[in-house]
């Protein structure tokens, strides 16, 4: 999971969570994608929400989900996904133990995800 604040799914327990990984980004932009990623043996399946997981918006709100079938904004979006995976200066591991810390990675160059994307945009619509 790529979360913006806290979870209250601890990761890394026995039976409840031991196959998920959860990084918290907070930066520059409040603002943050709702985008839900499934493998589903090898056929991929990409959606944009309006919401989070959040309880105020499952049960009292009116929230959109779609999918995205066309092929290059599946690329920008797992583009996105890429950046914010490889992100080492903002990315915290939330593990179970609350340490939180900074990702720590052996590249020497610095990725901040919302930097790197909006590069990736302007660099798009400049051409």
């Amino acid at each position: 999971l790529i979360i913006r604040s806290i979870s209250c799914l601890l990761p890394d327990i026995k039976n409840n969570g031991e196959n998920i990984e959860v990084i918290s980004i907070v930066d520059k932009y409040l603002e943050h994608t709702r985008i839900y990623y499934f493998h589903n043996e090898g056929n991929s399946k990409i959606y944009l929400s309006s919401a989070d997981f959040m309880e105020r918006n499952l049960y009292r709100r009116v929230e959109v989900g779609f999918p995205i079938y066309d092929k290059r904004l599946i690329k920008e979006v797992l583009d996105f996904l890429e950046m914010q995976l490889k992100d080492n200066v903002k990315a915290r591991i939330l593990d179970r133990d609350f340490k939180n810390e900074y990702k720590k990675t052996r590249s020497r160059k610095k990725i901040r995800s919302q930097i790197e994307f909006y590069n990736y945009l302007k660099k798009k619509h400049q051409k």
